[in-house]
C-alpha cells in the first residue's frame, strides 16, 4: 500500500499521445526531404557509372580501333573494367547503341521506372 505522501511517477495517456504526435509531425516533414535525396544520388551514382563505361569503350577503341558492335554490347569492355559491368542503381542493365545519332555510341539508363522518357528519377539519363 501507498503513503498517502507518495509521488506517482510515469506519464499520462495524453503526454504520451502528443510526444507521439510529435514525432509524427517531424517524421512527416524530414522523410520526404531524406527521400529525394536518395534518389538524386541514384542519378549521380548512374552518372559516374556511365562515365566509368565511356571511359572502358574509349580503351577497347584504343586496342581495337572501333567501339564495339551492338551484337557484342558492353560486355566486350568487361576486360577494360575495374570491376564487374554493373548495373544502373535501380537494378537495371544500361543500355547500349553503337553508332548512335550524336556520336558512336550512346549509353542509357532508363531511370528508376526502368523505362525510356519520363520525369524526375524516372528520366533516361544519358552520356549525351
Amino acid at each position: 500500500m501507498r503513503s498517502k505522501g507518495a509521488i506517482q511517477a510515469g506519464f499520462t495517456l495524453l503526454e504520451l499521445l502528443v510526444v507521439i504526435v510529435i514525432i509524427g509531425l517531424l517524421a512527416g516533414y524530414v522523410a520526404p526531404r531524406y527521400f529525394s535525396q536518395v534518389g538524386k544520388s541514384e542519378v549521380q551514382v548512374a552518372r559516374a557509372q556511365i562515365d566509368a563505361l565511356e571511359k572502358a569503350l574509349d580503351q577497347y577503341r584504343l586496342e581495337k580501333r572501333r567501339y564495339p558492335t551492338a551484337e557484342e554490347g558492353l560486355a566486350a569492355v568487361q576486360p577494360y573494367m575495374k570491376k564487374t559491368l554493373p548495373n544502373d542503381p535501380w537494378g537495371h542493365p544500361y543500355v547500349y547503341r553503337a553508332g548512335g545519332t550524336a556520336g558512336d555510341f550512346e549509353l542509357v539508363s532508363y531511370g528508376r521506372d526502368g523505362k525510356a522518357g519520363g520525369t524526375g528519377e524516372d528520366a533516361d539519363i544519358t552520356n549525351r
